[in-house]
């Protein structure tokens, strides 16, 4: 029995459904293919994630491969509640997920989607695969494999492939070029952003912006911002990355420097207490404090509410803020948590046609390769990456170049030479 907020919204959640349907041709043309060849015929799926427009796209191209799908929300504040009703009453999944849910309603939907007996998983962030190897144990033999498709979830997968813990074949969606390339470069980057000017009305032309992670994601925000204008500053642990960061022409400061100066922080590393209390204590007055990594745990909130003397919340949607005892005013947007899902509507649905579209093919790939892939974290099979990018410039009426015989001999041989 699913557990949704309200039924009556389901009307309005197909609108938006179909709406978001619109700008994934990719996912269509998919869901067309598996209505035909069904790869999914008996499997049982439990998914851990954001319940939005998009990831309703998915479920309804994983039931029309013959999949059965119970979904639990990877994070209450980017719940949509019309969106789980929809799915509910108009396509007949099954939808644990209410907008705002408390920590120990996130699990119980978590456990009851567990319920259901899953074959595959799908994981936005590791927290059911998590739950399955500590609480529900008993279930693991019955998994066959899994997906995840986050930056934070792969971190948390490897290390229990090192522990050598990890029960059952997972495959790191989130590592495809057309889910991390274009999905963090470019979804993370616009939508960020979003989030950010919706909660804040604020302009970001002049100020200064700091971005704490240069990967996907945080070069996608940095490009994004300098194209508003923005002076942008990149916190960094990788040489490698505060290098490239600096070649492109951005500032780069220990976050100890930027915070004295900073307007806006984002942070986008995948780990904890990225800004801390130290770097709270020299914020300037008015600074604005954003997270679009997976996990609320980027930004020290506990260490803010310890430096704070008065709270207002809700100063605007999604904005919160806290006067510190010197008289200066920071403002948290989203409680820490994403911003580009609690206070916009996430990344656009022409980005995840593609990742929704990586983790269809996936499911079909998985539902038929299963017996023989070890217990480990697997890589997305090129093909499938290939496979999805033709589609997508296909739906752009976009053509590129073949390559001839004769240069695919001349790549193909190493006695021709220069």
């Amino acid at each position: 029995m699913s557990d949704i907020a309200d039924a009556s919204l389901a009307y309005q959640g197909v609108k938006r459904i179909e709406w978001a349907d619109r700008a994934m041709p990719v996912l269509r043309q998919i869901r067309d293919r598996f209505a035909a060849e069904r790869p999914l015929d008996g499997f049982r799926i439990a998914a851990c994630m954001h319940v939005t427009t998009e990831t309703a796209n998915l479920i309804r191209t994983l039931q029309a491969g013959g999949a059965s799908v119970a979904l639990a929300a990877s994070n209450p504040l980017s719940t949509q509640d019309d969106t789980a009703a929809a799915l509910v009453q108009e396509y007949g999944a099954e939808v644990f997920a209410r907008s705002g849910i408390d920590r120990e309603g996130y699990y119980r939907h978590i456990h009851q989607a567990l319920e259901t007996g899953p074959d595959l998983v799908l994981d936005d962030g590791c927290d059911l695969v998590n739950t399955l190897h500590i609480d529900r144990t008993d279930l693991l033999d019955t998994v066959k494999g899994g997906c995840e498709e986050t930056t934070t979830g792969v971190i948390r997968l490897h290390q229990m492939a090192r522990e050598g813990v990890l029960r059952f074949p997972m495959v790191a969606v989130n590592d495809t070029d057309t889910k991390h390339m274009f999905d963090n470069r470019y979804g993370t980057g616009q939508s960020t952003l979003d989030g950010i000017i919706r909660a804040t009305n604020t302009l970001l032309a002049g100020k200064t912006i700091v971005i704490a992670g240069f990967g996907y994601c945080g070069r996608g925000l940095a490009e994004r911002a300098r194209g508003l204008g923005a002076r942008v500053v990149v916190t960094e642990i990788d040489p490698v990355k505060a290098l490239d960061a600096a070649l492109q022409g951005f500032a780069v400061e220990p976050m100890a420097e930027a915070a004295e100066h900073g307007d806006v922080f984002i942070t986008v590393t995948g780990n904890r207490d990225v800004i801390a209390a130290e770097h709270l204590a020299v914020m300037k007055d008015g600074a604005i404090l954003a997270n679009s990594g997976h996990f609320d745990i980027e930004i020290d909130v506990r260490a803010l509410g310890e430096l704070a003397v008065e709270v207002h919340r809700g100063v605007r949607p999604q904005a919160d803020e806290y006067v510190l005892a010197d008289g200066r005013r920071l403002v948290l947007l989203a409680e820490g948590r994403l911003v580009n899902l609690a206070a916009a509507e996430g990344h656009p649905a022409a980005v995840m046609d593609m990742s929704f579209a990586d983790q269809a093919l996936t499911c079909a790939w998985l539902a038929k390769e299963h017996e023989g892939l070890a217990a480990a974290l697997h890589d997305v099979p090129k093909e499938i990456d290939t496979e999805v990018a033709r589609l997508k410039l296909a739906s752009m009426s976009i053509g590129i170049d073949t390559l001839t015989p004769e240069q695919e001999d001349y790549l193909l041989s190493w006695r021709i030479g220069s």
